[in-house]
Order: structure tokens, then sequence, then C-alpha cells
């Protein structure tokens, strides 16, 4: 779907090295970056050794989605788990940061 697209003008965007090393500051391996539908689409692994696949606007280089495969005697993180119970969730309005 076009609207589920990024589509920052190019002209603003921050280049794929810069990306790559935000990343890897955090502790991501980076294999790939390319550019899918207007947004950067990222795979590697994160910190803990977790195959990811992400998108990021690449203007911002906010995150826009995040996809993780965890291993199988990975140790997932409890903020995954605290974000979907009652407590943790309430209805927010499009565009509204958390």
């Amino acid at each position: 779907m076009a609207d589920d697209d990024c589509n920052d003008p190019v002209a603003d965007w921050q280049s794929r090295e810069t990306l790559r090393q935000m990343l890897e500051a955090k502790g991501w391996t980076v294999n790939r970056i390319k550019v899918d539908e207007g947004c950067y689409e990222v795979k590697g692994l994160d910190q803990n050794g977790n195959k990811v696949k992400a998108e990021y606007f690449p203007a911002s280089l906010q995150l826009r989605k995040l996809e993780t495969k965890f291993g199988k005697n990975a140790q997932v993180p409890e903020q995954i788990y605290q974000r979907n119970t009652p407590q943790h969730t309430k209805q927010r309005n499009i565009g509204e940061k958390p």
C-alpha cells in the first residue's frame, strides 16, 4: 500500500553509512541496507545475536518497523511482554508518540 511507504524527500535523506554507524554503535551487525518503497530496510543481527529486519525513515533515521526472530535459546527482553499487558496498553491517536 502506498500510504504505508516512506515519502521523505530524497534531498533530506541521511546516508546509509550514517544509519550503519548508528546501529553498529548499538551493538548490531548490519548485513545489508537497501531502499525499499522509500524506506531504508536493514537486515542483520541485534546486540543479542537475534536476526532482525528493520525499516527506517531515511531523513530522520527513526525506526518505522522492526521484526525480530529469536533463537532457540534467546533471552527475550521482559519489556516485550510488558508492553502488551493491560496496564501498559492505551489507545493512541495516529502520530502520537508513546
